[in-house]
């Protein structure tokens, strides 16, 4: 907390003299210390801190759009909700530069010396590209990777067996295709209850449905596009732990595979769950969330996809 600039009391005490939560400053060890019963405490409490702190930026809270409902004194939190440009991902169409592959080249000399397995020249692009094109932090990243991969899909991949309670939830569906002819994975936020899953089965299944949607990739395509329909979100769906856990799995282990997610029908109350997962988000990946206010919904969705490619629960003619 203190490495964002925010100011927390080290104890919040919740009603009981005996009962108060603990705040841990270390980002990286954030996922064990969030347990189930503390992310929605950190969730509630983050509100009321939010709320209390600036009372002007809540003021008619309910009838104020989207676009005003994060206003921040420091730049570094996360941004008001708007509309973000929809246009081509850096990189996008781009078949690199010669450049560009000479590095490939030498982040691959780097990472076949510690292990063989690392061969393909475009997924060392992703990495590489997920860095800056620093060849050191690559492929450390590139070699995290393989070691994960080792141990998470020990066979190559994660059977529908492994996760089979996550997927009876029906929370994730993956159908048509964007105006950029990137895959379409459907989200939907409210079929999701921390209290009734195992973390472990949860972030394997996180890697499933990646690895699912990246079998859809059409040839020269290497990123996929999705919607967050938080529709009926309320506190008993929140977890912290899970968001953060998905988003290092996202960010650690399928860089540059993200292109673009619409955050859809997203309830007031999400905004403080979202300001406690923002600093865990990079850069690059916090430019790809675009949060749709209700009355621009249609719009900015046919806007990136065409209509025979969205569902009809959408006002298109899809069906799901």
């Amino acid at each position: 907390a203190k490495s964002r600039g925010w100011t927390l009391p080290k104890k919040i005490h919740m009603g009981r003299t005996d009962t108060c939560v603990h705040f841990s400053s270390c980002r990286q060890t954030a996922t064990e210390h969030l347990t189930r019963s503390h992310s929605h405490v950190i969730t509630v409490i983050t509100f009321i801190i939010t709320c209390t702190g600036t009372p002007t930026h809540f003021s008619s809270y309910k009838n104020r759009p989207l676009s005003a409902q994060l206003t921040q004194s420091r730049a570094d939190r996360a941004p008001p909700l708007q509309e973000m440009d929809c246009g081509t991902d850096e990189h996008q169409h781009g078949h690199g530069d010669a450049t560009e592959w000479k590095k490939v080249a030498e982040l691959r000399a780097v990472a076949e010396a510690q292990d063989p397995a690392a061969k393909d020249d475009f997924a060392l692009r992703r990495f590489l590209r997920a860095r800056d094109h620093n060849i050191g932090k690559a492929s450390t990243m590139l070699l995290q990777y393989l070691t994960w991969k080792r141990v998470a899909k020990p066979h190559g991949s994660i059977s529908d067996d492994e996760v089979r309670n996550e997927i009876a939830k029906d929370r994730v569906r993956m159908q048509g295709f964007d105006r950029l002819n990137r895959p379409m994975a459907y989200l939907y936020g409210a079929r999701h209850f921390p209290a009734h899953h195992d973390l472990g089965e949860f972030k394997r299944y996180v890697a499933y449905v990646l690895d699912k949607i990246c079998t859809r990739l059409p040839v020269g395509q290497e990123k996929f596009a999705a919607v967050i329909d938080m529709k009926g979100w309320g506190y008993a769906n929140c977890d912290l732990r899970g968001y953060v856990a998905a988003l290092e799995i996202m960010q650690g282990h399928y860089p540059e595979r993200l292109g673009r997610v619409f955050l859809i029908h997203v309830p007031y109350m999400f905004m403080a769950a979202w300001k406690m997962v923002y600093p865990f988000i990079d850069d690059r990946t916090r430019k790809k969330f675009v949060f749709v206010a209700n009355k621009d919904l249609k719009s900015t969705l046919q806007g990136a996809i065409d209509e025979s490619q969205l569902p009809e629960e959408y006002g298109c003619k899809l069906k799901l």
